[in-house]
């Protein structure tokens, strides 16, 4: 997360502008950058894929936040998925204190959650991988305390389509949560037990194709996501695995 020492207070939020650039402004008013270092240096830039990064992983966090509290009440279950995924990001501390700055600033901010997603939407280009990756984190957020609330569900239905998912891959992602389903590895793979050999086998070819981490990494977009397209890249082989062998494919 190199571009992280190059903010300075109120930066991130010209830069981005609108909900996000606003979190991301307050959540950098709770930091102690060194004043002399600022003053010294001038204003810093961040560059092509920095500005990209910088902008992941704000929108991440922000509606991270937002989807948590969505009920009403942010739980303990909540909070420690979000500390596991903090904990499992390679950064440093300040970083980490950071993340949890946004999360906190999001939740508790007067935007909705459409309003994040819609930018998220703008940031990302469109991009089916890096949308669908999110998603997902956001399914392992609602499913945390072991139970889908109706206004977690009508958020996550209204981010599907502002993000332009299909009601297929929505469903596959919430089947791997709610294991209230018989058929969730065939639901992984964008399939259901009606599907021909071939259909299973050339939609696994195309997840593998949209999911490896080295799809994500190509396409310059920050090193935090190669950790959520390879837990989904590799629920996609589990999932092949299982239904090879009960189809003996």
């Amino acid at each position: 997360m190199g571009w992280f020492g190059k903010l300075t207070f109120g930066y991130m939020g010209l830069l981005m502008g609108g909900p996000i650039g606003a979190i991301a402004g307050a959540a950098l008013g709770h930091h102690l950058f060194d004043k002399r270092e600022s003053v010294a240096t001038g204003r810093p830039t961040l560059v092509g894929a920095e500005q990209s990064q910088a902008a992941y992983f704000v929108s991440m966090f922000s509606i991270l936040g937002k989807l948590a509290k969505i009920d009403g009440v942010v739980s303990r279950d909540e909070i420690a998925v979000m500390e596991d995924l903090i904990g499992n990001l390679n950064i440093n501390e300040r970083e980490k204190q950071f993340a949890r700055h946004v999360f906190n600033e999001a939740k508790d901010s007067s935007y909705s959650i459409d309003d994040f997603a819609v930018q998220f939407y703008q940031i990302s280009g469109g991009q089916p991988t890096v949308l669908v990756s999110f998603l997902d984190l956001l399914f392992r957020i609602a499913a945390a305390d072991k139970q889908f609330h109706p206004a977690e569900e009508s958020a996550l239905n209204r981010i599907k389509d502002i993000f332009h998912i299909s009601d297929q891959q929505f469903n596959s992602i919430k089947a791997v949560y709610l294991k209230d389903v018989d058929d969730g590895y065939y639901k992984a793979l964008n399939c259901t037990p009606e599907s021909s050999d071939q259909e299973i086998k050339a939609s696994y070819k195309k997840l593998v194709k949209e999911f490896h981490p080295d799809m994500i990494v190509s396409k310059g977009l920050p090193e935090e996501f190669t950790e959520f397209a390879t837990k989904r890249f590799r629920e996609i082989q589990e999932a092949y695995e299982k239904v090879k062998q009960e189809r003996n494919l």
